[in-house]
């Protein structure tokens, strides 16, 4: 029987999305080796619409067997996961365009708990989610307990990062400067808050939902939300995200760089997400994007210099 933070996400994952990217969803999920157990669409474009956008699709498979590439590929996902890579669908008389990562059951669970160093899953998929394609009843059992556990983790490092007692929105907003802070992102600050924006009854309802989930005992004062922690657990937490802090930055790069091999026009993704999150030009040259492994001591010397940026 589902609990409360169950129900709810059950609500919110079988929410109807356009028939376009359900139809995506499916071709994705047929032309994978086995079939996975699930593609989950979130994202900006799950939350406003843009017809000239990209889509954001995750595909979790059973395990290792479900990926695909060659072994370059295969290899990079199982030791940095995920995979990234870049699909064209037509519906109709649209052109479909979406970033699909790929990774298996194991390695989507290992980062949704309150110990994992990495917040790339948990932190995303404790924002809204729908499950556009699912292999089975048992499949959809498996992906609920996964995203009920970003939903959990995402929580209770809320209340153990934020004020003793702060509104929802004041912890949810806390929450989501520590994990952009953490990750390779200089955007400005408070990028996180819109998150937030139109969906904060959302966040208000689940915040207590996870803190039930996670065991996590608190009071209510009208809005204010008070979680019992000691200040123990705090200073705990506190040496704990130190270290999730530091190991982001070098933890993305290197999966920025990873993408030069996995990443179909792998080079050009990388320079492109690079400027996009940090505002550096690697300024490739066309040689350097038609051969990125003969060019990578170089791309590696430039890249370097990211990881002694101080955050913006």
């Amino acid at each position: 029987m589902p609990d409360a933070l169950e129900q709810r996400l059950i609500a919110e994952l079988t929410t109807p999305v356009d028939p376009g990217v359900s139809a995506f969803a499916d071709a994705l999920a047929r032309a994978c080796p086995e079939l996975p157990l699930g593609v989950l669409f979130y994202g900006s474009l799950l939350r406003k619409a843009d017809p000239d956008g990209i889509l954001d699709f995750y595909i979790v498979t059973e395990n290792a067997e479900g990926f695909s590439g060659g072994l370059i590929a295969r290899t990079g996902n199982l030791v940095l996961p995920p995979n990234v890579r870049y699909s064209e669908f037509r519906y109709q008389d649209r052109v479909l365009r979406a970033k699909i990562a790929v990774l298996s059951r194991e390695q989507f669970a290992a980062r949704t708990s309150l110990g994992a160093l990495d917040t790339t899953i948990w932190a995303r998929f404790c924002q809204p989610v729908r499950l556009v394609w699912v292999r089975g009843p048992e499949s959809a059992d498996s992906l609920l307990t996964l995203i009920a556990g970003c939903v959990t983790t995402a929580s209770c490092w809320a209340a153990l990062l934020g004020a003793p007692s702060m509104t929802a929105q004041e912890f949810w907003k806390t929450l989501f400067a520590h994990t952009y802070a953490s990750e390779l992102r200089v955007e400005k600050k408070g990028r996180g808050n819109s998150i937030l924006e139109g969906q904060e009854v959302r966040y208000a309802a689940l915040l207590p939902l996870g803190w039930a989930k996670g065991g996590l005992q608190f009071s209510v004062y009208g809005d204010i939300l008070e979680p019992v922690l000691s200040a123990a657990l705090r200073r705990k937490a506190a040496r704990r995200w130190a270290l999730v802090q530091t190991s982001g930055r070098p933890r993305n790069v290197a999966r920025l760089l990873k993408a030069a091999f996995t990443f179909e026009n792998g080079a050009s993704y990388l320079a492109w997400k690079i400027q996009r999150h940090t505002g550096f030009d690697m300024k490739l040259s066309p040689f350097e994007r038609r051969h990125p492994l003969v060019m990578l001591p170089r791309l590696l010397w430039r890249a370097r210099k990211l990881l002694g940026r101080p955050k913006a």
